[in-house]
């Protein structure tokens, strides 16, 4: 069976939707829709569930004696049923049940004159009944045998099993039981209805109660009341010997024989043949079912716990494991509420199985949306991260919800029909469990990524900065068995688990109600033969008469409650009994008009009596808690308000640009930056400015000096031309490099602290940058000469160390903190290096020594590499040339893959690369490059055939024949840009850019897509450029390219807002140097002011080169600023 639901399952998954899919567009759009309108789906979504849930308690009772009043059985915690036998069924029966039908006109059974004629057939056929009361004094001597005529009253009475259960005890029910069986009752009662509801509840003398359901057949209530019947129902229960049961046979057929002109007699000779076995079964559960149940809930919470506990996103576990609960609960309460008002049974299984069934079908589903938003690109607006994870993943629960539903319509029609409303109800839950997900529990997800996002960045961070003090942990037993259930892929277990947890209970629920031995039962299931077959067609007698309800669906209706007190009376060990059951023989009043004149109405009369009695305050309770939702809603997304923005603040644009003027009075030439946030400014006007960002504060770099080194007294000839700047990764330390010296600057003193004399061989070193070191100690300073060799500064012994590098003049030089590794427990800082004749070097240090080592790339005869770009999250570097692009194992100097390009302008390479934690491989790597021909901006961007998987997830290790490792499968999406200007790639997966703007020139981006998927262009939300200033030549235009892995969005802004004039701004012909700043900014000078650019939020806290890519695309926020992006900068 197992393996049948995996083979179902493998057929019927639902396939990965390319992003441009008519399905998964309108899906992401409604998603979208509904994410932007939170006050409108949460109160909707909440009044459906306020509505179903009101009406619950209106619709099902406890009470066993009120399911006679047109209310639905609540589930207990038994096995209850009355199903037929089949005929191979070897069974004895324990009783026999004989029954008589007295009909008068159509639905008036309770009219006297029916009820008189009725109790004389009853004393006709039992003998006198009047004050019934069968008991007889404990001494009593036993019973004479049974005489073969008619049996006197107290020969009759000594039968009774209330004297004694024997093979000749029979005992009865009857209506008229109300009236202690006397015609004189029944004639003096002057409402006969209120009699038979106001006696109800009254037991006959083996305590068995005379609830409606057993004396009346087709009834029909008005507030919870009996106000008609069509049938008067007198029941015959006796054991197979009973002389009561012989007589009974007897008496029919002399009544039947007799000229009665007073009734109509099916059948006409008064013959009972046709007979059915049935079971009537009160089975608590067994030991086996709580061990069954208490596994499934088990594993289904620890499955929800394990999950919910890997969002490395989402801050609210809690939260939204309480809307999950709440989703689960509305859609069984929904369910239960539809069942009852459509007349479904629902009271034959235990109701601890209902909530398992839909918590199985429902938690996989909420938890791959959930992860869905999670690994959305993080630079969209938040109701476009909802609507593509929606629209990502609601095809796939669409799938999911048809198959089970397409199961559960094939069980039900092979099962009993106690397993056939089980299967129902979870059809209904399956419909309703999507509707709430796609309404109630979309919106709240979409106000908790609200609520908790900046919390997240700072969340994020410290698990950063720990996991950057030391290597990766070695992994649990947890940690494996969560890595089985891992989030971004739909694995077999998890996409059929709930279709395996309901066949499994279905398969169970089947044998409590299969009465054959085990090996029998399989033989049935295999054989498709579970349902009773089909009851014979009525006979056209019985479709003259039109009876209010057949008896075979009048058995059906016997409530549980009744079964288990006839278990107590003829098998008190036992939870089930087997009855022999004849059809009854139908008595109808001549004269009676048995043609319906008025509908049964199609729902359970409880709905009827709830519109006519609950409506009013229902509609005032419905419109208060809507009122009080929207208010809550209006609370949770206040911000929003507060922010000022448009009717959708989401749609605010996703760039942000801040200026950052004073300090500087001439053009600005030289920047640099740390990742804490402090951002120093070179200016022709020979000043330099320090800027903390986040704090708004500036500081000048002053030419006086408290020190008493006496090389500091006069800086302003030393300092100037700067030929280099650079801020240590704790932003303690500024070095300035002139021609002849190295200038240490404090930042937290703010003061010149040393200097040291350096030879740069007459040329500007191509790379000057801070070492690593301990705590509380100034770094190293590294010096990389064009020449080929390095100077190490040690500032605090005062010492300069010179290596050798490279033979030959060096071209491109780049430092990179790499990964941890087993042989290296703290970040080891490296320098890719390449020179003039396309040789590489890798400098790494030993102790106290730099170590310059030769790469030979086998295979590569070209000389034309002109730049080196170190993907240290993933040990691997790339290898820029004229025409292609070369992956490099970083440990191996193994070539993984050469990537084909255009012709590419030399040192314009960037890399964008995103990575998973504790999984090898790459979710996505993006190449960009400026086309030396045409100036366009290129962008290759590799992701995996796919989703879920890695591309290039081996690394090879070990390999000595240099051979080229195969590149897996992959499809590749490039994205073209026009006139890009000056640009840079950001961590967060953006690439942002900064160009001059014709008055005929628009933002250009035009995809081409490799093997599969095709991507789209959205222009949204930038500043519109004023028609008034078309005619300026020197206009500035902002770009942002981001989710590069579908769609790819670009967005456009202004770099200055029309209007703006500040007096103490220069004309700008060409623009300053750009620099990244954080995670997700770039710091650009624009003449003597810098102009600041983010890409949604930024937050400054970690080196770049720490930070892998998946959690630097984390830290990227919504449109709506934040700290960073709610003031400008003040200088």
């Amino acid at each position: 069976m197992l393996g049948l639901v995996l083979t179902i399952s493998r057929t019927t998954e639902a396939p990965v939707l390319a992003p441009t899919h008519p399905l998964r567009t309108a899906f992401s759009r409604y998603g979208t829709w509904a994410a932007r309108h939170v006050k409108i789906v949460l109160p909707i979504s909440t009044a459906v569930v306020f509505v179903l849930l009101y009406m619950f308690p209106f619709l099902y009772t406890t009470d066993s004696t009120n399911i006679t009043s047109g209310l639905s059985n609540l589930p207990h915690h038994v096995w209850t049923d009355a199903q037929p036998l089949g005929e191979r069924v070897n069974v004895e029966p324990d009783v026999v049940m004989r029954s008589i039908w007295i009909h008068g006109s159509y639905m008036k059974a309770l009219k006297r004159d029916v009820l008189l004629g009725a109790l004389e057939l009853q004393d006709e056929l039992l003998g006198p009944t009047t004050d019934f009361n069968p008991r007889r004094p404990e001494d009593s001597p036993p019973p004479s045998p049974a005489p073969s005529g008619d049996l006197t009253r107290e020969e009759r009475d000594a039968f009774h099993i209330i004297n004694g259960l024997t093979d000749q005890s029979w005992f009865f029910h009857s209506p008229l039981q109300y009236w202690s069986g006397s015609s004189k009752n029944i004639a003096a009662d002057d409402d006969l209805v209120s009699t038979v509801n106001a006696r109800k509840r009254q037991p006959t003398s083996v305590n068995v109660t005379l609830r409606h359901s057993i004396v009346f057949s087709g009834k029909r209530f008005e507030e919870r009341k009996l106000v008609a019947a069509d049938a008067l129902v007198i029941t015959l229960i006796h054991l197979r010997d009973s002389p009561v049961g012989r007589q009974w046979i007897r008496k029919a057929e002399t009544i039947a024989a007799q000229s009665n002109d007073k009734w109509t007699i099916i059948p006409a000779d008064g013959k009972s043949t046709s007979h059915q076995l049935y079971e009537f079964q009160f089975r608590p559960l067994s030991w086996t079912d709580w061990g069954l149940l208490l596994i499934a809930y088990s594993l289904t919470c620890f499955y929800l716990m394990v999950t919910l506990s890997k969002l490395r996103a989402v801050k609210s576990r809690i939260g939204l494991m309480v809307t999950i609960w709440a989703q689960i609960a509305a859609s069984i309460f929904s369910s239960f509420t539809i069942c009852a008002i459509f007349k479904v049974d629902l009271s034959r299984i235990p109701y601890f199985a209902y909530p398992l069934v839909v918590l199985a079908i429902s938690v996989e589903n909420s938890l791959r949306l959930i992860n869905a938003v999670i690994t959305t690109s993080w630079s969209e607006s938040i109701s476009d991260r909802i609507g593509e994870a929606f629209g990502a993943t609601a095809h796939v629960a669409v799938a999911n919800r048809v198959q089970n539903l397409l199961v559960l319509f094939g069980l039900s029609r092979i099962t009993f029909p106690g397993v056939a409303a089980f299967c129902t109800f979870a059809a209904v839950a399956v419909i309703f469990d999507f509707f709430y997900l796609a309404t109630f529990f979309l919106s709240v997800l979409s106000v908790d990524v609200r609520q908790r996002e900046l919390s997240e960045l700072e969340k994020v961070s410290v698990r950063q900065r720990r996991v950057s003090q030391g290597p990766n942990p070695t992994l649990t037993w947890f940690d494996r068995i969560r890595q089985w259930f891992r989030l971004g892929e739909v694995t077999i277990l998890t996409r059929v688990a709930g279709t395996i947890v309901l066949l499994g209970f279905v398969l169970i629920a089947q044998s409590h109600y299969a009465p054959e031995s085990g090996r029998q039962w399989l033989n049935r299931i295999f054989s498709l033969s579970w349902r009773a077959p089909a009851p014979s067609t009525p006979s056209s007698l019985l479709i003259d008469i039109h009876q209010a309800r057949s008896p075979t669906s009048w058995l059906r209706l016997q409530d549980h409650e009744t079964a288990r007190e006839v278990i107590n009376v003829v098998k008190p060990w036992a939870h089930s009994y087997v009855a022999r059951v004849y059809e009854p023989l139908i008595f109808v009043l001549k004269g009676s008009d048995r043609i319906p004149h008025s509908r049964e109405p199609f729902f359970l009369p409880a709905v009827y009596d709830f519109i006519h009695h609950e409506l009013p305050r229902f509609v005032v309770l419905l419109l208060t808690v809507m009122a009080m939702i929207l208010l809550f809603t209006n609370y949770l997304i206040r911000d929003n308000r507060q922010a000022g923005g448009p009717n959708h603040p989401d749609d605010e644009p996703l760039l942000s640009v801040q200026t950052i003027s004073q300090g500087h009075s001439l053009d600005i030439v030289m920047l640099a930056a740390s990742a804490g946030g402090q951002l120093v400014s070179a200016g022709l006007d020979r000043t330099i400015q320090i800027r903390d960002v986040l704090a708004s504060s500036r500081n000048q770099l002053s030419s006086e000096s408290d020190s008493s080194i006496d090389e500091l007294t006069d800086l302003t000839e030393n300092l100037f031309p700067v030929l280099g700047m650079t801020i240590d990764e704790d932003s303690r330390w500024l070095a300035l490099l002139s021609r002849q010296s190295v200038l240490l600057w404090s930042i937290e003193e703010q003061q010149w602290t040393s200097m040291m004399e350096v030879d740069l061989g007459g040329h500007k070193p191509e790379a000057f940058f801070f070492g690593t070191t301990q705590a509380d100690s100034i770094p190293p300073l590294m010096v990389v000469r064009r020449n080929g060799t390095m100077a190490e500064l040690d500032f605090e012994v005062e010492e300069t160390k010179d290596y050798v590098i490279c033979k030959t003049p060096l071209v491109w030089v780049v430092p990179f903190v790499g990964r941890y590794s087993s042989r290296h427990h703290t970040p080891q800082l490296s320098i890719l290096t390449a020179s003039r004749k396309s040789c590489i070097h890798m400098v790494t240090q030993h102790g106290h020594q730099w170590v310059s080592k030769e790469i030979n790339l086998a295979a590569r005869g070209s000389k034309d590499i002109h730049c080196l770009v170190p993907i240290p999250g993933l040990s691997m570097y790339l290898v820029g040339r004229s025409r292609t692009i070369d992956l490099v194992d970083l440990d191996s100097s193994v070539i993984i893959h050469t990537f084909q390009t255009e012709p590419m302008q030399p040192r314009s390479l960037r890399q964008i690369s995103s990575t998973r934690p504790r999984q090898a491989g790459l979710t996505s790597l993006t190449l960009s490059y400026v086309n030396s021909e045409t100036g366009d901006l290129v962008i290759h961007t590799h992701v995996p055939e796919e989703d879920g998987n890695s591309i290039c997830p081996d690394s090879p290790l070990g390999a000595k024949d240099g051979s080229q490792r195969p590149w897996s499968g992959t499809r590749e999406i490039i994205w073209r840009i026009a006139n890009p200007g000056t640009w840079e790639a950001l961590s967060n997966g953006s690439i942002v850019g900064v160009r001059r703007k014709s008055a005929a020139q628009v933002g250009h981006l035009s995809p081409t897509v490799l093997s599969t998927g095709t991507s789209g262009l959205r222009r949204r939300g930038g500043v519109r450029p004023d028609p008034k200033l078309t005619a300026i030549n020197d206009t500035w235009d902002v770009w942002v390219i981001n989710q590069l892995e579908t769609k790819g969005s670009i967005e456009t802004t202004l770099l200055e807002a029309p209007g703006a004039n500040d007096s103490g701004s220069l004309v700008v012909s060409e623009l300053g140097p750009i620099i990244k700043l954080g995670t997700m900014s770039v710091a650009v000078g624009f003449g003597n002011v810098v102009k600041l650019i983010s890409v949604g939020h930024e937050y400054f806290d970690q080196p770049r080169d720490r930070l892998e890519a998946e959690d630097l695309r984390n830290l990227t926020t919504s449109r709506r600023k934040r700290g960073l992006a709610s003031s400008r900068a003040r200088a």
